[in-house]
């Protein structure tokens, strides 16, 4: 069996934004999937049952549900972005402890994300994090493919230089880890502490055995602690 890679060459961070830089049991993803359904439902105008079936096919499918309604029904990006992530940010509370953590990593810190930027920036500032990273590489500059298309991970790393063999990424689901591993990346997966009830799909939480995982932690900020 192989040793999981370490840290002590890294010196580019790269971390996923939902359920991972704020914790699972928050939640605060249940919110822009109960939106996704709904917009889904008024799109394709079928029953919420029937939306949550097609929403969850096209996630599987497609990586976010937003790509799988682009492919089958020509959606518009802008709007699906727009209503999804009109959400309430105020279950998300600040956190100094992670703060100062990333703060002391060294090397650059950036965020790859399957959500947009409006997002991100509303997440960071509940999070008291504004400001603590490099760039955001979003849907958007994504040209819309998700993670985990290898495409989305090329992208990425060619738009901001990135070195993939002394990176290390963190992520929640397991599946977005396996390209970033076989770029070379040290890979580390958050899950649940198991403590508080999650809103989360059986397989979204698989994985934490697998071989492309280095790491798991379900406690971010006390593994970023350790680092250094």
């Amino acid at each position: 069996m192989t040793a999981p890679r370490g840290f002590d060459h890294v010196d580019t961070w790269v971390f996923d934004l939902d359920n991972t830089l704020y914790p699972h049991h928050v939640n605060l993803w249940q919110q822009v999937d109960a939106r996704i359904g709904e917009f889904v439902s008024d799109f394709l105008k079928v029953s919420a049952e029937e939306a949550r079936r097609i929403q969850k096919d096209y996630y599987r499918r497609y990586g976010t549900t937003m790509r799988g309604l682009m492919t089958e029904h020509g959606i518009s990006a802008d709007d699906f972005l727009a209503y999804v992530h009109r959400i309430d940010h105020s279950p998300l509370e600040p956190n100094p402890q992670m703060g100062a953590a990333i703060e002391r990593l060294p090397g650059r810190k950036l965020i790859l994300t399957n959500g947009s930027v409006d997002h991100v920036d509303a997440v960071l500032e509940r999070l008291g994090l504004t400001g603590h990273f490099e760039a955001v590489f979003d849907i958007i500059a994504a040209e819309l493919e998700p993670k985990p298309s290898p495409q989305t991970y090329q992208r990425f790393l060619d738009l901001h230089g990135v070195d993939p063999v002394r990176s290390a990424m963190f992520e929640d689901l397991a599946r977005n880890l396996v390209v970033p591993h076989r770029l070379g990346m040290t890979t580390v997966l958050v899950v649940p502490d198991g403590v508080k009830e999650v809103v989360r799909e059986d397989w979204e939480l698989e994985g934490r055995d697998a071989g492309h995982v280095d790491h798991v932690t379900d406690d971010l900020t006390g593994f970023l602690q350790k680092l250094r």
